[in-house]
């Protein structure tokens, strides 16, 4: 069925956007400013938008020159200042039309694009085949409802979001995680720092109380030499000396 989906995806945002994902109507690519605004920040447009064709609504296949002519069309659409009425709006919108055209410029953000557009066709593709190999077993008749061209554009559009999303999901736990190895890395590097000054600091002091303390020592040495020169020898007393008794 149309919500068949990869092996599950952990994020909350993730699921969010699936229960997001409704039935894909099929829409004219001219639409008036304030339904491009509105389909632009739609709900879930943070990941809606993660995809850059689909945001000016062109064909992957497209030239340069008709993505050029496209982005200019739709930019002048949603521009803040031909929506003075909603100006806060139109301007989001503007930024993500800027965004995705940018992100087509560069050939190796266009391709990664059309790579994920290109994987989810494949899914789509081999779950037919699949699906299709079930009801040979079983069999029924061969004929599945991505057989119809519609159905079988909106199965890719749902399952390319959602390789859209994954990856985008994936691409924020690397950077929260590199993130936290950064601080990590600079608290310790602080802490060698702040070991370092304290050695110096105690090797510092050490090094400016050297001469009193080789003063103190030899102050008490001497003091000791001269108490073992003053010292009298001790006297003993002698035991009486017994008388012995004379016999006559």
């Amino acid at each position: 069925s149309l919500t068949d989906t990869p092996p599950a995806y952990s994020s909350e945002d993730f699921i969010t956007i699936l229960a997001l994902v409704k039935q894909i109507e099929k829409r004219d690519s001219v639409l008036t400013s304030k339904q491009q605004i509105d389909r632009l920040l739609r709900p879930g447009s943070s990941y809606f938008n993660l995809n850059p064709f689909e945001v000016l609504q062109i064909d992957p296949e497209a030239t340069d020159e008709e993505l050029k002519k496209r982005f200019r069309a739709l930019s002048i659409l949603v521009h803040p200042d031909k929506n003075q009425d909603d100006p806060d709006r139109a301007q989001l919108a503007f930024e993500a039309v800027d965004k995705a055209y940018k992100n087509l410029l560069e050939p190796e953000q266009k391709k990664r694009a059309v790579d994920v557009i290109q994987a989810g066709r494949e899914y789509v593709e081999h779950n037919m085949k699949e699906k299709k190999k079930q009801l040979k077993k079983d069999g029924k008749p061969q004929f599945v409802e991505e057989d119809d061209p519609e159905m079988f554009r909106q199965a890719v559009y749902k399952q390319t979001m959602k390789l859209f999303a994954e990856l985008e999901i994936k691409r924020k736990e690397r950077e929260a995680k590199d993130m936290h190895e950064r601080k990590r890395a600079r608290e310790e590097e602080i802490e060698t720092a702040e070991k370092a000054k304290r050695e110096r600091e105690w090797q510092k002091n050490f090094e400016e109380t050297r001469d009193g303390r080789v003063d103190s020592w030899r102050s008490f040495q001497a003091g000791k030499g001269k108490a073992k020169k003053e010292k009298k020898p001790r006297s003993f007393l002698k035991p009486p000396k017994v008388k012995m008794e004379q016999r006559e």
